[in-house]
């Protein structure tokens, strides 16, 4: 096997520092997460993480970054190219196994909590959160509503959207029997549509 360029070895650093610290934020939340816990799971020196990430909020939004990529490209995948209601249900399945997944959830609302007094790190989740509502955006204009011509706008979707899925996430987490069926129903009435018969 070819021995790899310094390039390539510090990109492959920067790859298993981010594999190991998504999978100890998703497990023990963020403030349990030290970056000497990360280094010593993932095989490296703390100097090893340093090198490639200023501090423990650069590399949580990496993650973030990462796991949102994830979900976007999922969901995009499921629903992309199909009628209406196949990807209501699609999009339902995701939301089932996703929405209140609580190491997720927990991370997002710990971490958000680590922002609210850091005014550059609330500024880059906000940019994030901005790029997520752009993606759920596009993915609505995807959607056939010509017979129902949507009364929002996809943006303004897109909020609402998101805004209830975090909602719904944290409610969840407390109490996994809440039903994520709401999400469709609000989707269809917020496109204007009638309640699909397989979600009644």
């Amino acid at each position: 096997m070819p021995r790899l360029s310094r390039v390539e070895s510090q990109a492959r650093t920067r790859e298993l520092l981010v594999a190991t610290a998504k999978e100890l934020f998703l497990r023990d939340g963020y403030h349990a997460t030290s970056l000497e816990k990360v280094a010593e799971a993932a095989g490296f020196s703390k100097g090893a993480v340093y090198s490639n990430f200023r501090n423990k909020d650069e590399l949580c939004l990496v993650v973030l970054d990462d796991i949102h990529a994830e979900h976007i490209k999922a969901v995009g995948e499921a629903i992309a190219g199909r009628p209406f209601d196949d990807a209501v249900a699609l999009f339902s399945q995701w939301a089932e196994r996703m929405i209140g997944d609580e190491g997720w959830t927990v991370l997002e609302v710990e971490f958000g909590l680590q922002a609210r007094r850091d005014p550059a790190l609330r500024a880059e989740l906000a940019v994030r959160d901005r790029a997520v509502r752009d993606a759920i955006a596009a993915l609505a204009r995807t959607f056939d509503t010509s017979a129902h011509p949507a009364p929002l706008p996809a943006q303004d979707l897109a909020t609402a959207l998101l805004s209830l899925g975090i909602g719904l996430g944290i409610q969840r987490v407390i109490d996994p029997g809440i039903p994520v069926g709401v999400l469709a129903d609000t989707l269809r009435s917020l496109l204007g549509l009638p309640k699909s018969e397989k979600d009644a």
